[in-house]
């Protein structure tokens, strides 16, 4: 039993036409939640496009620095190949040919006549360079040989290492001259000096790589 003086409560007359209107609200929902995933996968290809652009860009850009250095270089050899040839020519560049040297000594005591001259060479050692020095995939090496002749005349000397240089790069680290005792007697072909002298035969020889031989 309701008790008096109790108001009746009434709904709003629009709830009870909302039947009407469930498949527009239904549509709509749908379509927002269509237009939000939508846009988070918009969102998210442009994302994914930019950063493949932006990966795009660093390779185009890496393969632009190889692609200039490899010109650069092409250049490097072109201007360079004759030189290289020449030291390589010349027994600078590459494994030392101790038999040139060798023979070199040969031919220039046969051509100019020269006295007896005694050798011996020691092993071949790799040689410090200054820091500034830049020898890339090289590094110097050298031979020591110490040379012992006598000589009519101071010429003999500087004749043989003019000979020698035909041979190969080397430098003279140190020469001693000495005026022998029986200088003066006796016929032409005594000596009259002695010398003793070191060089330092020079090769530049690439630097081996690791697993091979």
């Amino acid at each position: 039993m309701k008790r008096a003086g109790t108001p009746t409560r009434t709904l709003p007359a629009w709830l009870g036409e909302l039947h009407l209107v469930r498949g527009a609200l239904l549509c709509f929902a749908l379509t927002l939640l269509a237009s939000l995933v939508l846009l988070s996968l918009t969102a998210a290809y442009r994302m994914r496009a930019a950063q493949q652009l932006d990966l795009a860009q660093h390779t185009r850009a890496a393969a632009a620095t190889l692609f200039n250095h490899a010109e650069a270089e092409k250049q490097e050899i072109r201007a360079y190949e004759p030189q290289f040839l020449a030291l390589r020519q010349r027994g600078l560049i590459g494994e030392e040919n101790r038999l040139a040297w060798i023979d070199a000594i040969r031919r220039s005591q046969e051509q100019r006549k020269l006295l007896p001259i005694s050798y011996d060479i020691s092993p071949q050692q790799v040689l410090q360079v200054p820091l500034p020095m830049v020898m890339g995939q090289y590094h110097l090496r050298g031979s020591r040989m110490r040379l012992q002749m006598d000589m009519l005349h101071e010429m003999d000397l500087l004749n043989l290492f003019d000979d020698l240089r035909q041979a190969g790069y080397f430098a003279v680290q140190d020469c001693t001259l000495k005026r022998q005792a029986s200088a003066g007697a006796g016929s032409g072909a005594t000596p009259t000096l002695g010398a003793e002298c070191e060089l330092l035969w020079l090769t530049l020889g690439s630097v081996p790589v690791l697993g091979r031989p």
